[in-house]
């Protein structure tokens, strides 16, 4: 009828419908400067931090003559990170030749001959060539898996076949497994190793790092989609062809 009107509106003589409260447009001011401070807050909160633990454990090592913070009033921060990165540089450089590979081997080798540390030196190594190795294509492609039951499904990342031991003791049941990385929420740098047979992964056009997103917000924050699956009629499609097929 002409004469109602909106839930929350009331229309003057006019049939205008008033402007928002002061208070409504407050809390509306309030909550969008909030989505747009929020995320530059903690991004910018967390590179303090980190530039902040880099000085902390860098600057100490900086001679006294190379470190502006001596002979300055104020302390610069981003010294620490800077002398890191260069310190890196320098050292991928000396090992790129002959005589640096020698010298890394010889270091190596006496690692390897201490009980302890040789385990903690050889998995670390591992895990960083892993991850930061141009070669390797560890976690390239988000996907989903029944887990923990079927029925339910998780977002994982794909890791590589598996290999080793695994793969063999495997292969005697006729299984072409791969490891997947599941994440949890909110942390997805915890998480755990699954080795699942491949035809049980299904791939997602999503990058990594949407998936992570996925994961970290509780699956609030979803990637943009452009194909809408029609899902009731996915689901009620195999019933009505068994009708058809049966009035036939």
């Amino acid at each position: 009828m002409s004469g109602e009107t909106t839930p929350g509106h009331t229309e003057d003589s006019g049939g205008k419908v008033p402007r928002p409260r002061p208070v409504t447009r407050l809390r509306n001011y309030f909550l969008t400067g909030l989505v747009i401070a929020g995320p530059l807050g903690i991004t910018a909160y967390l590179t303090w931090s980190i530039v902040q633990w880099v000085d902390g454990w860098i600057k100490p090592l900086i001679p006294g003559v190379y470190n502006p913070d001596t002979y300055l009033p104020f302390p610069i921060p981003g010294i620490g990170l800077i002398v890191a990165f260069l310190g890196l540089v320098v050292i991928g450089f000396l090992t790129a030749n002959i005589a640096g590979r020698t010298l890394i081997s010889y270091g190596e080798s006496l690692l390897g001959r201490m009980p302890v540390v040789r385990n903690l030196h050889s998995g670390l190594k591992q895990i960083f060539e892993t991850i930061l190795a141009e070669r390797s294509n560890s976690f390239k492609k988000a996907a989903i898996i029944q887990y923990p039951r079927p029925g339910l499904w998780a977002i994982v990342f794909i890791a590589t076949n598996a290999r080793g031991e695994v793969a063999h003791k495997l292969h005697d049941y006729n299984e072409d497994v791969t490891a997947v990385f599941l994440p949890t929420t909110p942390n997805p740098t915890s998480g755990f190793l699954l080795f699942v047979p491949r035809e049980e992964i299904i791939e997602l056009d999503m990058t990594v790092e949407a998936a992570a997103k996925l994961v970290i917000s509780a699956g609030l924050v979803s990637p943009d989609w452009d194909t809408v699956l029609p899902l009731k009629d996915a689901k009620t499609a195999p019933g009505t062809d068994r009708a058809l097929e049966t009035a036939d």
